[in-house]
């Protein structure tokens, strides 16, 4: 009996699939585009073709991804261009790890090269280790070395993404150092002809890091000459951010085979109240009590992707705006008593002086917070 082969998953059956995977089409489509353009050494793309990537392209009908200013994004995409990281600092919630995916799958064509920083993390999970079976029988050979996300993005001339950097004690974030300035990872336990990787062209790092971690971990002034620094603000525009949510959440509830999409009017209400509390201001300029958590984009999407999921199985696959607020105490309600009390000063104040009918039903829904 011939053994059985073990079937790669398909696309709907990836929970999450990662940005060169998600949109291949388009990807290609860019790439066919670009024919033989001049671009930086080793990239899939041209600067030009990221930017349409991430930013879109109504012509070509590539969809936009990010919302963003095109100087930002240029600047991004020079900085990973040069011998200098790209460091993208700003709110939790400001889709940094989903530019620097984008950028990373655009450049690189594989967005998987990450290493998530944290208190935990090691140099090993950085660089390299062993397989110590083969060590031991072999010695250190390349057989025998298990390449880490920095190790494989210097051999293959790819963009690695390190994830909250700033999580990272001190001594595993100036392991970056000398890799950033020489380009260069010394393998000491190697014979001499492999003592020494050199990145090939088209290695770069892009670091994510988040305001509110400040003095968590502070970046060696060192290290900080090391990258280019790009703040990424919140969403201002509330069309833009009404666009994305509506989108992106219609797009999870797809993935999870959920026939059904938030309605527009309580998407609008769902934006409107992140945009409010996250500004500390309503849009006929009264003045709110910010709250603790970070209203950001990215939570909105998953309470409107929560609600969807509420309504879908719970109320015969109508969405209400008391499923808007249920899952709406999840995400604005982390560890503290006085945000509970802040959003219901928000209801009372703002909410009930709201005119229409979902207005008052999502007033009504209010009496779930408690």
């Amino acid at each position: 009996m011939p053994p059985k082969t073990k079937k790669s998953p398909t696309l709907s059956q990836i929970q999450r699939p990662p940005a060169e995977i998600l949109h291949a089409a388009e990807l290609q489509q860019l790439r066919d585009r670009d024919g033989i353009a001049p671009r930086p050494q080793n990239w899939q793309l041209t600067p030009r073709s990221v930017l349409d990537f991430i930013l879109g392209n109504a012509d070509l009908k590539i969809a936009p991804k990010f919302v963003g200013t095109r100087s930002l994004l240029e600047r991004c995409i020079v900085a990973l261009a040069t011998n200098r990281g790209l460091m993208l600092i700003g709110e939790p919630g400001t889709a940094k790890s989903y530019l620097s995916e984008l950028l990373a799958a655009a450049i690189s064509n594989d967005s998987t090269l990450t290493i998530q920083g944290s208190a935990g993390t090691t140099e090993d999970a950085m660089k390299y280790s062993w397989n110590y079976a083969l060590l031991l029988a072999e010695g250190a050979t390349d057989r025998a070395l298990v390449p880490a996300p920095l190790h494989r993005g210097m051999q293959q001339g790819k963009i690695v993404r390190f994830e909250e950097i700033t999580r990272c004690p001190l001594e595993m974030q100036d392991t970056l150092l000398s890799i950033l300035s020489d380009r260069v990872m010394a393998i000491p336990e190697m014979e001499d002809e492999g003592r020494n990787l050199y990145a090939q062209m088209g290695f770069n790092v892009i670091a994510t890091a988040s305001t509110r971690d400040r003095g968590v971990n502070e970046m060696s002034a060192a290290l900080k000459r090391r990258f280019n620094f790009e703040t990424i603000p919140p969403i201002n525009n509330l069309r833009q951010e009404l666009e994305l949510v509506q989108t992106q959440t219609d797009k999870l509830l797809a993935q999870a085979n959920i026939p059904l999409t938030l309605p527009p009017e309580l998407t609008e209400i769902l934006v409107t109240t992140f945009h409010e509390l996250r500004t500390s201001k309503t849009s006929d300029g009264k003045a709110l009590e910010p709250l603790s958590t970070v209203m950001s984009t990215a939570e909105a999407v998953s309470v409107g992707y929560a609600a969807g999921m509420h309504g879908f199985y719970y109320n015969d696959a109508q969405v209400t705006a008391e499923h808007l607020v249920q899952s709406l105490l999840g995400s604005a309600i982390k560890d503290s008593v006085e945000d509970v009390k802040k959003l219901q000063h928000y209801f009372n104040l703002v909410v009930k002086g709201r005119k229409g009918e979902r207005w008052h039903q999502y007033y009504e829904a209010g009496k779930h917070l408690v």
